[in-house]
């Protein structure tokens, strides 16, 4: 791996694999279950905290184990091959998913700014994702200033949104007092769900330590402050919402930031929206991308996958594992089954998040020694915090869905099964570490 990242493409990475077309959606749900703004700010906080606390406390596995693979790499450094390669595998089949999932979002909203475009969504899906294959070929370089760049670009975009509606000093509109809603602890709960969904893509500076110049100085900054710049952000969104949208009408809008600013600008403000969802989405993409690519990097180069996605060519472009990620998302796709992959998305990062924050306890107790440049703070109750709040999630996801929480146990399982196959038929020889000297030196 070409150590080429610093501390800028680290907060770029996690700013722009977060901020996306949630922050523009989530707050009407929030608003539907809350009935002031002093309750919708407090949930908005508390889950940011929840996230930072979460982030500090990976942080410490990020630094002591610093690689690429992410949560694989923690899973199995402290439970083993086959709990490491379910969490490999999970993972990597979540951010094919969400690959997808973001490549159908920009085809659509490229259709309403260019209609000719708007009845052909899955060519042109399929033509984004070649586009960024080509970008992760060009090098770890470019594709890297390309996610920082296009970051600036995002934050720059939503700061205008909040800036257009603090600078709005006309009157909102009205809703009836009726729709005013009632807080209640289920209510509450799923308004905190919301929330944290939203705050998704935290993580995303853990897969990339292997290639950080400075990993045990960097990561830290990069997860603290990154998600530090998230939570202002998005607490200026909802401050700047509430200020032209009454509660009622903002609970009520499934897009509360196109109702906004089609208050404060009309149809051009809508307008404005669709394209700032646009400008949202490539870094968002990107990021995704060079995650995944990453895990089935992590995952070969330890004989658990196909020894060929390991290879690294001189400009730190993974080439076959980039290819075989893209394949997965273009085949889902083109079957529209990615969007059931989706709904069991919640369902793996709970989990998998589960997973982690057990490591970081097991490996607190078996492995002291081990050289740990950063620890996570108030250790063991923020860990403790962490895992009993990723649990109830993982609970909530698979009894408020019970159907697709099934089938990504199925998944799962099925994963397991194939590892056993593979690793009997296939994979044998790569765990020779003879077998793997040579593969390493071709």
């Amino acid at each position: 791996m070409k150590r080429l990242l610093g501390l800028g493409f680290g907060l770029a990475v996690i700013v722009g694999g977060t901020l996306g077309i949630g922050i523009l959606r989530t707050p009407g749900l929030v608003a539907a279950a809350l009935p002031s703004r002093g309750a919708i700010l407090a949930v908005w906080l508390v889950g940011g905290v929840y996230t930072l606390l979460g982030a500090i406390c990976l942080t410490e596995l990020g630094t002591m184990m610093p690689v690429a693979g992410g949560y694989y790499v923690y899973a199995r450094r402290a439970f083993g091959d086959a709990v490491g390669f379910t969490v490999g595998w999970t993972d990597w089949l979540t951010y094919c998913a969400v690959l997808g999932y973001i490549s159908i979002g920009m085809a659509e909203f490229a259709g309403t700014l260019v209609p000719s475009i708007a009845s052909r969504v899955t060519p042109v899906a399929i033509a984004i994702l070649a586009g960024f294959v080509a970008l992760q070929w060009a090098g770890l370089r470019v594709s890297s200033r390309f996610q920082t760049w296009t970051t600036v670009i995002k934050a720059g975009a939503f700061l205008a949104l909040i800036a257009a509606a603090g600078l709005w000093h006309g009157s909102p509109a009205s809703t009836p007092i009726a729709a005013v809603p009632i807080m209640t602890m289920v209510g509450t709960i799923a308004a905190l769900q919301a929330v944290v969904i939203t705050f998704g893509g935290w993580q995303s500076a853990l897969y990339f330590t292997e290639e950080d110049t400075d990993p045990r100085r960097h990561l830290p900054r990069a997860m603290i402050g990154g998600v530090a710049t998230v939570i202002v952000i998005y607490l200026l969104v909802n401050l700047a919402l509430l200020a032209v949208l009454p509660i009622p009408t903002l609970a009520q809008s499934t897009l509360p930031a196109a109702t906004a600013a089609e208050v404060i600008a009309g149809a051009a403000g809508a307008r404005a929206i669709t394209i700032v969802s646009l400008v949202s989405l490539p870094p968002l993409l990107n990021a995704i991308m060079m995650i995944g690519t990453r895990i089935v990097f992590a995952l070969s180069r330890d004989g658990l996958f196909w020894s060929a996605a390991a290879r690294v060519n001189d400009r730190g472009a993974i080439g076959v594992a980039t290819l075989v990620t893209t394949a997965v998302s273009v085949v889902l796709i083109a079957m529209g089954t990615f969007t059931h992959l989706v709904a069991m998305a919640a369902f793996f990062l709970a989990a998998n998040y589960c997973v982690c924050c057990a490591a970081l306890m097991r490996l607190r107790r078996t492995d002291p020694g081990a050289l740990r440049p950063f620890r996570a703070w108030a250790y063991p109750w923020s860990a403790w915090v962490v895992l009993v709040g990723a649990a109830a999630f993982l609970v909530g996801a698979l009894f408020g869905d019970p159907k697709n929480g099934g089938i990504a146990l199925g998944l799962l399982v099925g994963g397991l099964v194939g590892r056993r196959v593979a690793r009997r038929y296939f994979l044998a020889d790569q765990r020779d570490p003879r077998r793997r000297g040579r593969n390493v030196q071709r």
